[in-house]
């Protein structure tokens, strides 16, 4: 028989503060049964604000879409490495379009992805290029995914330097090294809930690294749950588990932890209240 897990209770945020749960997929089809009861879940646990992330040009538009119809929940456009190989100059110039939408407050999720592999590296490379300068351009924070790719995307980001209106490493899987050249580049470093498995000594080691005022959270939901839901669909109040993992990592408590990467989220995305 199986052992069953251990209840960990979530963890609760003092009257009047949040977290903002900065990178997740609500247009996924894990969410299309219950969103609403997902999106008053995470209300009422305090993670009132969300932004959606779009992975190619129909989730981008369903990003948009759900931002417009939702309080608190706002967007990113882009194309994923996995859909590069499928997308052409109309798609790109339609995401650019829907850049333009107050509720669009970056670009993303972009970059290269060397474990799945699903186009050849240097198109993965020359599409990753393309929306740096594309979100260079649109003055938006960008949103980069960075799968053991660690090299090329710092290659890039470094040649296409400066960024007036920065970004984030999202589901940050380097070292502390590297999380340190991320914060020197002026980018913010985001933490998924990996960081609470055992078997995430580097992650946590990468946090330790990273100034408060340079760290984000995120679920990346419906993937990579954190204890005690690891395995399970993820959403946006299992935010909490990694904030109060990522306080513990720093020596502060989860109040100061989520006033400062509230402020660190408005303060790259602009967001507003939802």
């Amino acid at each position: 028989m199986a052992k069953k897990k251990k209840e960990i209770p979530l963890p609760v945020l003092p009257v009047g503060i949040e977290v903002i749960d900065t990178h997740c997929h609500l247009d996924m089809s894990r969410y299309q049964d219950d969103l609403e009861e997902v999106l008053d879940r995470a209300c009422k646990a305090g993670v009132r604000r969300m932004i959606t992330i779009g992975i190619d040009l129909a989730s981008s538009r369903a990003a948009v879409a759900l931002a417009a119809a939702h309080d608190g929940v706002f967007a990113a456009v882009g194309v994923h490495p996995h859909h590069v190989a499928e997308t052409n100059a109309d798609a790109y110039q339609e995401l650019r379009e829907l850049a333009k939408n107050p509720q669009v407050v970056a670009y993303g999720e972009v970059g290269m992805d060397a474990v799945r592999n699903y186009a050849p590296l240097p198109l993965q490379m020359e599409h990753f290029r393309r929306q740096v300068v594309t979100a260079k351009e649109l003055n938006l924070p960008l949103i980069v995914h960075d799968r053991e790719t660690h090299v090329e995307i710092m290659t890039v980001l470094a040649e296409e330097a400066p960024f007036p209106a920065s970004g984030v490493m999202h589901c940050f899987s380097g070292d502390a090294d590297l999380a340190r050249r991320v914060v020197e580049m002026g980018f913010y470093v985001s933490i998924p809930g990996v960081v609470t498995f055992n078997n995430a000594a580097m992650m946590q080691e990468a946090v330790a690294a990273v100034p408060l005022d340079r760290l984000l959270v995120e679920t990346d939901g419906p993937f990579l749950a954190p204890e005690p839901y690891r395995g399970r669909r993820n959403e946006p109040v299992y935010v909490l588990y990694t904030a109060q993992k990522v306080a513990e990592l720093k020596g502060v408590t989860l109040e100061e932890l989520s006033r400062q990467t509230t402020a660190n989220a408005e303060r790259l995305f602009g967001l507003k209240e939802g």
